[in-house]
């Protein structure tokens, strides 16, 4: 049984709660699979090879070195010094700048893809969609993905409640609500919802470790993070007593293209 929980962290908080814990985040966070790419690149009408792309709230580089992966030429925009540092650390060939999606440090029309993998929801939106215009070219693709716990799995949906019930949260809802009204609610630009269900199978230590780098975790005390993995340990090795866990995901896509009207491409990332 763990003790009551604290007054919930601030969204700032938990926004810098992963500079501490990036290695840990880098080790052990899942990456997505080539079927999010395809889906991306379907509606936008364009390769990502040889594509222009921004990949912002980049942290440690999980979804940059997809996108570099698959010949894209991408700058990294992340705003915490730990994320950054383990991104250099990853991917040393990789262009990366210090800032935010608010604020984004690039000239206009400089991207032909602008992506946020894990990371719109930390930003605002009122911020974030005129930059996104102004950054990407005539006809280029804002996208938005989260990785999402497939809730129809019954270990998932199980696990889900107990963590809402240690944390008093609803962080299922919270992922239910990843959708256009939330991206964009002055409906400023079209989105377009993809689906992709994927999983991996990864050791139960693995697995906890995931669970212990997401920032509802990171902020709360030591004392009931510890006890919660504990018991989710105990809890797990029910349903998984050889200690391989089969981590099901939904990775929900938002994508929307900016319109064509002509305007003079930038030559370089920044002003």
């Amino acid at each position: 049984m763990t003790t009551p929980a604290p007054s919930g962290p601030t969204h700032s908080a938990r926004a810098h709660s992963f500079n501490a814990a990036a290695a840990q985040y880098a080790a052990n966070r899942p990456s997505y699979p080539p079927a999010l790419f395809e889906a991306l690149e379907e509606l936008a009408g364009r390769p990502l090879a040889g594509a222009r792309v921004v990949d912002a709230g980049a942290g440690t580089g999980i979804a940059t070195a997809r996108l570099h992966a698959r010949g894209a030429d991408v700058i990294a925009v992340e705003p915490g010094a730990g994320m950054a540092a383990e991104f250099r650390r990853a991917l040393p060939g990789v262009p990366i700048v210090r800032g935010d999606g608010n604020a984004l440090p690039l000239a206009d029309h400089c991207a032909d893809f602008l992506t946020y993998a894990q990371a719109w929801h930390w930003t605002d939106p009122a911020l974030a969609v005129p930059e996104a215009l102004r950054v990407l070219r005539p006809g280029g693709a804002l996208a938005l993905w989260w990785n999402t716990g497939a809730h129809d799995v019954p270990w998932i949906a199980a696990a889900a409640d107990r963590a809402d019930r240690h944390f008093g949260l609803d962080l299922a809802a919270e992922k239910r609500n990843l959708d256009a009204r939330v991206a964009d609610p002055a409906g400023r630009l079209g989105f377009t919802r993809r689906d992709i269900r994927w999983s991996r199978r990864v050791p139960l230590a693995t697995h906890l470790a995931n669970l212990g780098s997401h920032s509802v975790f990171l902020t709360d005390t030591e004392e009931r993070r510890a006890a919660f993995l504990a018991e989710e340990c105990r809890h797990l090795l029910t349903a998984f007593p050889d200690g391989i866990v089969e981590e099901t995901y939904d990775v929900r896509l938002l994508l929307a293209t900016t319109p064509t009207t002509p305007a003079a491409p930038a030559t370089t990332w920044t002003a």
